[in-house]
């Protein structure tokens, strides 16, 4: 059975009222969530999730729906490493007393679900932690949040899922892969991954991305097909840079690829901080020189996803000892706020299914391949370190897991 096979079962027992295990991918928080549809969450579904997880209720809702009943971000700079973006706790006012218990909670969880429900129903803090899922789904964030309310708009449902990360039997660890697989097995549970799901979501939806325009223009490396893309979920305009026939990229043949972050500072202004500028060039030059490839250009990414002004921040705080994790950590900031959905969905776009990627970044090639683009060989990218970015490029290669050799001071 092909692991989208597995989604069709996940929802029919989501459409039930039965519960899911949903694992995440390895590279992430590898955990399992038990999810069940909120609207179907009774006592004895909570208590049956408190005697198995962490029971750190939580609620993903859609984002319109988080919005409709005015759920507030839990803090302003969310420093969670993988942006889940928690609202401020609820319990809902009637039929409940302290909170706590399973029937409360499961009374809060319904409300969350129900169209009956207004802003003012919830008692502000409370014991239950809605989730403001992502726009987009799992396609643009590969967190159970968003796989909670896409199974859940799948079934047809209300978009709102209880969700709880299941631990091991003597509550000291996290329950992940085999493990969860064999609880699963045992509870009569079905099992899907977030990854799975993504799979048949773009099988099945539109893509995330759409050709807006395309025209010859001739670079510093030669002549190419410049093709924008609007992103249907940041609502920026991509680039994809084509060498050679466009039409050749859907032969089959792996294509080669570079996915480049914007980097105003280093793309345009050359900046001695970064490699940005310079993996830019060597990259265009080498697909150039091979006649036939595509470099993706996302913007969105500036300083790894966190923004323009707020990595001059960051650069700030470089000046002043930090390095470039510690930096984005001390300001409240992801490490890494990118994902490469729209990558991966300009290239199947274009045809392509399989690259060869130009890159020193174990996390774009995982990110490529968990949205439906095949790596099959890695093309290291050599920078040359200045003296204002050798500090820079130690810490991608020593903190960020960056395939870097040595150095040079």
């Amino acid at each position: 059975m092909r692991s989208t096979d597995h989604v069709g079962a996940a929802v029919a027992a989501i459409r039930d009222g039965g519960t899911v295990v949903v694992l995440d991918d390895t590279d992430r928080e590898d955990e399992a969530d038990l999810v069940v549809a909120a609207q179907y969450a009774t006592p004895q579904v909570v208590a049956r999730f408190l005697d198995h997880t962490s029971g750190f209720l939580c609620v993903a809702l859609a984002p319109e729906r988080a919005d409709a009943l005015e759920l507030t971000p839990m803090v302003t700079d969310n420093g969670d490493p993988h942006g889940t973006a928690f609202t401020v706790s609820v319990d809902v006012r009637v039929g409940t007393t302290t909170g706590i218990s399973a029937a409360d909670r499961a009374a809060t969880c319904r409300a969350l679900a129900s169209d009956a429900t207004r802003p003012a129903d919830f008692a502000r803090p409370g014991h239950v932690l809605p989730l403001r899922a992502r726009p987009g789904g799992v396609r643009s964030r590969r967190g159970h949040t968003e796989a909670g309310v896409d199974l859940c708009r799948l079934a047809g449902l209300a978009p709102a899922a209880v969700i709880c990360e299941l631990v091991t039997p003597d509550r000291l660890d996290m329950l992940r892969g085999a493990d969860a697989v064999a609880f699963a097995r045992q509870h009569g549970l079905p099992v899907i991954t977030v990854g799975a799901l993504a799979e048949h979501l773009w099988a099945a939806g539109p893509s995330r991305v759409v050709c807006t325009g395309d025209a010859p223009i001739t670079t510093s490396a030669g002549e190419c097909t410049a093709v924008a893309f609007a992103d249907r979920v940041s609502g920026v305009e991509h680039v994809a840079l084509v060498f050679g026939d466009p039409a050749a990229l859907a032969d089959g043949d792996p294509v080669l690829c570079r996915v480049h972050s914007e980097c105003f500072t280093g793309d345009v202004l050359g900046s001695a901080r970064c490699d940005c500028g310079p993996q830019l060039h060597d990259a265009l030059a080498r697909i150039a020189a091979a006649g036939r490839g595509v470099l993706v250009h996302l913007r969105g990414h500036e300083g790894r996803g966190i923004g323009l002004g707020a990595k001059l921040r960051a650069y700030r705080l470089q000046d002043e000892g930090l390095d470039t994790v510690d930096a984005n950590t001390a300001l409240g900031l992801p490490v890494d706020a990118r994902d490469w959905a729209a990558a991966a969905a300009i290239l199947r776009d274009l045809g392509v299914t399989e690259v060869d990627l130009i890159t020193n970044n174990p996390a774009k090639m995982t990110g490529l391949r968990a949205h439906g683009v095949d790596v099959r060989d890695r093309v290291p990218s050599h920078p040359q370190a200045s003296e204002d970015s050798v500090g820079y490029l130690a810490s991608k290669r020593d903190r960020l897991g960056h395939l870097l050799g040595p150095v040079p001071a």
